[in-house]
């Protein structure tokens, strides 16, 4: 590469901050590129008294590694004789991703050190492949440079760099990866969080962006959008950050319209004051913050505007990489992975990135969630804001929109934050409900290419049985509300975003199974032996009796009244991990916690609710059979009307106010 291009910062090399031990895995890894991974020791797992405690690895050659040696976010000291890898989830540099969808053609690796040993470098191809690429002694204060090609990255692979100390410490004084310059200015970005009462999070958030300021350069304005009555600017330590981001934090308040509405305000923002990016946070995650950095420069760099996010790891397992990309399965019109190799749930402190083989395959995706997603303004001005759908399905619909009119979607490894998984939530209970069937539907509606929507009709009424079968009246009657509403076709949706909750919410008194107690013992103790299978746990039917053990089951819920005492006590308590269909179905009256283990409710089988409602669901499917074609017709068409600006600035009750 020639000295005389001009050259800019790619990505930099970093390391945990002190109150994220448990992260270390994802940045920096002892022993040689044949993987022996970093490893906490038991005294420490056992007893972690503060960020001072020391934090050992086992290295290639028995020595340790102390996570008192890490001086800076950029810094870390090796002793003698040992051997630290940045072959890493955030330092590894994910060279396929930049030679697929930007028009760098080489990097630059450039590593600053004191003291003696050696930096190899490494790289990978699709296959997981590990091949040694360069090499270089290093002594007193140096400063060694690689110039390397992203030629052979076609499909996937990264470039990686070990230290070696020798009979004498080493220090990195930081590493980056560099390209050649962009023409033009880097683009300006549009921060925005959307927040419903959850102003600890957000104002969390907010205060590890105000201590981080390097990554803030190019952001224009940080946008809170307010949606909750536990308000974000009256936390006590709200005034400290305020001072520190200045007239860069905004807070807007506006009535609760979902993400859907929070995020749509984000960008509808982005686009009035001029900003280049709409850069989209949840407010429940915790930001690795020099992700906002990688996702401009990746995004400034690509061929064309291209929706950039960001990936989710496990907020209460922080290690665990959540899913490494998702595309949407178009004849089920359900979230999946993009790979059969690929696996959900990746903990990087057993497996790390070397000994990963699917890691290293480049992973092309239909959406990226909105938990971090930058979404250049171009986009936005083309093809609108957001389907005004309050929650769930509104990445995925924008990610599917975006592509039809030619912009591609790009999950970028090294960008990422903590976020609830989950497996620590059940959104297809309770109200959610009602916008998970919804909007699955609509969005088949708009964009499956098979003849009624594939399997999405079948599946539909099938979670409708497993729904009644298991007692979940309450959620069954949030969907049947979205089946009926869907009929009433595009205009129904702004005009319920403000309102639907609290319809759905007002319907809790009537179901036992809606109604949460934070204390189990508020509900009479079960009978002795009243289960229907004592300890014997009840599996899921074979595949090949499904059909009969639905008909039996219906028929026996149907016919079979309950035990008069199953409506004074329950039958059992079942954890949430054990609350499947298969199992519900054979109950009378069981208490069901919940998710995160807050709380649990009382399901109790009512036969009349049953008839009632599935017949019910099974006349709106049939109803939705017969009218595809047309509902999907009008979908398509109201389209751009309702994910436009000037229908949004309707909703947000912009329109009538002066420069607007």
């Amino acid at each position: 590469m020639s000295s005389e291009i001009k050259m800019q910062v790619l990505q930099r090399v970093i390391l945990p901050a002190d109150d994220q031990l448990d992260t270390t895995a994802l940045y920096v890894d002892a022993g040689p590129a044949n993987g022996i991974r970093l490893r906490e020791n038991d005294e420490f797992a056992r007893n972690p008294k503060s960020t001072e405690e020391k934090l050992h690895f086992v290295s290639s050659g028995g020595e340790e590694v102390h996570f008192e040696d890490v001086l800076s976010r950029s810094s870390v000291r090796l002793r003698a004789g040992e051997q630290l890898s940045f072959g890493t989830y955030f330092n590894a540099f994910p060279a396929s991703y930049w030679r697929r969808w930007t028009d760098l053609q080489m990097v630059r690796l450039v590593v600053r050190t004191t003291g003696h040993g050696t930096v190899t470098v490494y790289k990978s191809n699709a296959r997981g492949t590990l091949q040694r690429v360069d090499g270089a002694r290093v002594e007193g204060a140096a400063v060694t440079e690689f110039e390397l090609s992203l030629k052979p990255f076609g499909d996937g692979g990264w470039y990686w760099f070990d230290l070696a100390s020798s009979r004498e410490e080493l220090t990195l004084d930081s590493a980056e990866w560099q390209g050649a310059e962009r023409e033009g200015n880097p683009g300006k970005v549009t921060l925005e969080i959307t927040t419903m009462n959850k102003p600890d999070f957000c104002l969390n958030n907010a205060r590890i962006l105000s201590e981080h300021p390097e990554v803030l350069e190019h952001v224009q304005e940080i946008l809170i959008v307010d949606q909750g009555t536990q308000k974000v600017a009256e936390q006590p330590g709200f005034a400290e950050v305020k001072s520190v981001l200045g007239d860069k934090l905004r807070i807007i308040n506006q009535a609760n319209l979902g993400g859907s509405g929070g995020f749509s305000r984000g960008m509808y923002e982005a686009v009035e004051n001029g900003s280049d990016y709409a850069l989209l946070l949840d407010d429940d995650v915790v930001i690795e913050p020099e992700s906002i950095a990688r996702l401009l420069t990746f995004s400034d760099h690509c061929r064309k505007p291209t929706i950039v996010g960001g990936h989710m790891f496990d907020l209460y397992s922080r290690s665990v990489l959540h899913t490494f990309g998702e595309v949407v399965d178009p004849y089920r019109f359900v979230p999946a992975m993009p790979h059969a190799d690929m696996e959900m749930r990746h903990d990087f402190s057993v497996a790390n990135l070397r000994q990963t083989p699917w890691l290293h395959r480049r992973v092309d995706v239909d959406y990226n969630g909105w938990w971090l997603c930058m979404i250049p303004t171009e986009i936005i001005r083309e093809i609108g804001l957001s389907l005004p759908v309050f929650i769930k399905w509104d990445d995925a619909e924008y990610g599917l929109r975006a592509r039809e009119a030619g912009f591609a979607t790009v999950s970028l490894p090294g960008a990422a934050v903590w976020h609830v998984s989950w497996i620590d939530k059940d959104d297809l209970v309770g109200w959610q409900a009602y916008f998970h069937g919804r909007n699955r539907l609509i969005t088949t509606l708009i964009y499956s290419p098979y003849k009624k929507g594939g399997r999405v009709i079948r599946e539909s009424f099938q979670a409708d049985v497993k729904h009644l079968v298991s007692m979940q009246y309450f959620t069954e009657h949030s969907r049947l509300d979205a089946l009926k509403d869907l009929f009433l076709g595009p205009a129904h949706l702004h005009g319920n975003l403000a309102t639907k909750l609290g319809e759905i919410n007002a319907l809790k008194s009537d179901y036992p199974d809606a109604e949460m107690r934070e204390n189990v013992d508020d509900f009479p103790a079960p009978a002795l032996g009243r289960g229907p299978s004592g300890l014997n746990p009840i599996g899921l039917p074979n595949k090949k009796d499904l059909v009969k053990w639905g008909v039996t089951t219906v028929a026996r819920q149907l016919v079979k009244k309950p035990a008069a005492e199953s409506a004074e006590r329950p039958q059992g308590f079942l954890a949430h991990r054990d609350n499947r269909w298969f199992r519900l179905a054979h109950y009378d009256s069981v208490v069901v916690s919940n998710a995160d283990g807050t709380a649990a409710s009382w399901y109790k089988r009512d036969p009349d609710k049953l008839k009632s409602m599935l017949a019910e669901a099974g006349k709106l499917h049939a109803n939705l059979y017969r009218q595809w074609e047309e509902l999907s017709e009008q979908y398509r068409k109201a389209l751009p009307e309702i994910t436009s600006m000037e229908a949004w600035k309707k909703t947000f009750g912009l329109a009538d106010e002066e420069g607007h």
